[in-house]
């Protein structure tokens, strides 16, 4: 399976297959980031087991479950987590590459600009363009978001 590079340290992809990590191990990926809960699919390697794919592979491996759609902030923190604590190169996956690609974004977007963003995204085939608004948003300073609204 091909690997969609977004920088030089993460790349992402679809769901793994066992095959697939050990190709990812063989092109010298450090680490996996897994962004699927368990159970979205029937037949989808749960993260235990990904987890002990990725240890046999000498991969680091995180577990970073997020609803597709219903991306919080606080899954955006754990995805910067990992990013903060895991070996690059790092390989995050999802059901379709979509979701991690997202996650990365918003991880990135108080140090690129979104149109940077979006454009990278576009370069590996995904298309973030509907997450501008929040782009911007997450860009500004956390005490600015916070000001918007009166003082009590």
């Amino acid at each position: 399976m091909p690997f969609k590079s977004l920088t030089p340290t993460l790349s992402v992809s679809q769901q793994l297959s066992e095959a697939d990590v050990a190709q990812a191990a063989s092109d010298g990926f450090r680490a996996l980031i897994d962004n699927r809960p368990d159970g979205e699919e029937p037949g989808q390697i749960t993260a235990a087991q990904m987890q002990l794919l990725a240890s046999f592979h000498g991969m680091g491996f995180a577990h970073v479950p997020t609803v597709g759609g219903q991306i919080s902030d606080g899954d955006v923190e754990g995805m910067a987590d990992a990013f903060a604590r895991l070996e690059a190169p790092i390989l995050a996956y999802c059901r379709t590459g979509t979701r991690s690609t997202t996650l990365w974004a918003l991880t990135e977007a108080g140090s690129q600009p979104a149109d940077a963003l979006i454009a990278t995204a576009a370069e590996a085939g995904y298309d973030l363009s509907a997450l501008r608004p929040r782009l911007e948003t997450s860009a500004q300073p956390r005490s600015a978001r916070l000001s918007d609204g009166p003082m009590s």
